[in-house]
């Protein structure tokens, strides 16, 4: 019967490949954050996707970095299976660690192979090809500093970040509450007078209840506002505590009888939980101010007026 609020968000990761093959390129997970989260969504949505995009390899040295396979007279180091195995589609990173290896290792020399035929074809020697190439280089310097940059941060850095959002945090109340869901008003008022009359809430809602928390005493946990239907959340909200509804509540599931255990300021996340997306947003906080900084000493002139107006209200919005 809980209203949905717990919120499955997409976290974009870009890849490094340009689409030389399918299977390199973006992949997309997952991530249920829990309602203590939600102060923080759109920061981790915007963080997430940042952080995501700098996904780097050092380089190995050349006794760990061994040929693995040569197409021709081309070697194929373990270098160049890693960055491969790195950028594996999702359908691919299920893979176990074998397979895995040898998928990317597939690619690698089928993208070698192709590679050889557009040399011969001249493709490197086109004006597309050169100014792509450029962009390309421009790209990697800029993710290899925010690289650089990034593994500066301090783990004080981001436990202070995690410190100042949460003093920043409205308190919030929140209920634990039993209920009892039968179908009709009159089942609800017979259980209200046993209630009354001395009967143990648990055991009824063991008893009578027909929804799916009766093996638990009817019990809900703890839930902030936004979580339930209306009708139930005005009714448990303005019980006091310890004491459960004197008429029934209908909601579209049937007749409720509430009963509030407790209530108490809803906890924030532990830091442990959330120190990765804390992280991140300490990252977007930095990269901000990398822009800035790098505004300052480079001027920006974007000369169509139409792009200016739109860059211009992007960078507003950011």
């Amino acid at each position: 019967m809980m209203s949905t609020v717990l919120a499955d968000t997409e976290w974009p990761q870009s890849g490094v490949s340009e689409g030389a093959m399918a299977g390199i390129g973006q992949t997309e997970t997952g991530a249920l954050l829990e309602r203590s989260y939600l102060m923080f969504r759109s920061k981790f949505v915007a963080a997430a996707t940042l952080a995501a995009a700098f996904t780097f390899h050092s380089p190995l040295a050349a006794q760990d970095n061994p040929v693995v396979a040569k197409v021709g007279s081309v070697e194929i180091r373990k270098s160049d299976l890693d960055t491969a195995i790195a950028n594996l589609s999702a359908q691919y990173q299920q893979l176990p660690d074998e397979q895995k290896t040898v998928a990317a290792l597939s690619q690698v020399i089928d993208i070698k192979l192709v590679a050889k035929k557009a040399e011969d074809a001249g493709i490197q020697n086109s004006d597309d090809f050169k100014q792509r190439m450029v962009f390309l280089k421009e790209r990697e310097l800029h993710n290899a500093y925010l690289r650089d940059q990034f593994d500066k941060l301090k783990p004080e850095e981001v436990k202070a970040r995690y410190d100042k959002e949460i003093a920043a945090m409205p308190k919030e109340e929140e209920v634990h509450a039993r209920h009892i869901l039968v179908k009709t008003e009159d089942e609800a008022k017979d259980i209200i007078k046993q209630l009354d009359a001395g009967k143990d809430f648990i055991e009824l809602a063991k008893a009578k209840s027909e929804d799916s928390s009766k093996s638990d005493g009817g019990d809900l946990g703890y839930f902030t506002k936004g979580r339930m239907v209306p009708e139930f959340e005005e009714a448990a909200f303005s019980l006091p505590k310890g004491s459960y509804t004197k008429t029934p509540v209908k909601s579209q599931f049937g007749y409720h009888v509430i009963k509030v255990e407790d209530k108490r300021n809803a906890q924030p996340p532990a830091f442990d939980q959330v120190e990765p997306q804390v992280r991140q947003i300490v990252m977007q906080e930095k990269y901000s101010s990398i822009i800035d900084e790098a505004k300052k000493a480079q001027k920006v002139e974007i000369v169509d007026e139409n792009l200016r107006k739109g860059y211009d209200e992007l960078t507003k919005s950011e």
